[in-house]
């Protein structure tokens, strides 16, 4: 504990002995106003961020997105292909038995 009357050192807004700086109250209360602004703002992002309606529209975006690509396409022709082509053998690839 520091002697009564003897100087403290000040970091910010606490000595250095634990005791409280004097601060102006306006500012004060200004600072916490900002700070509760950006906690809302914080707390707005992570809602949006983690609301099922949004990541749903993402996913949708990212999906037509990787649609337009040729070599999604082409990959999609290729699969398309060997699954018609197998159900077309085992139709009619049976029935010449």
């Amino acid at each position: 504990m520091a002697e009564p009357g003897s100087a403290v050192e000040v970091h910010g807004t606490v000595a250095v002995d634990g005791a409280v700086a004097k601060r102006d109250p306006d500012a004060l209360v200004a600072e916490i106003e900002r700070r509760r602004e950006d906690l809302a703002l914080t707390i707005d992002r992570l809602a949006a961020r983690v609301s099922p309606a949004n990541n749903v529209r993402r996913l949708r975006e990212t999906v037509a997105e990787q649609a337009m690509r040729p070599e999604v396409q082409l990959t999609a022709l290729a699969v398309g292909l060997v699954v018609a082509a197998t159900a077309i053998y085992r139709v009619f690839g049976r029935r010449k038995k």
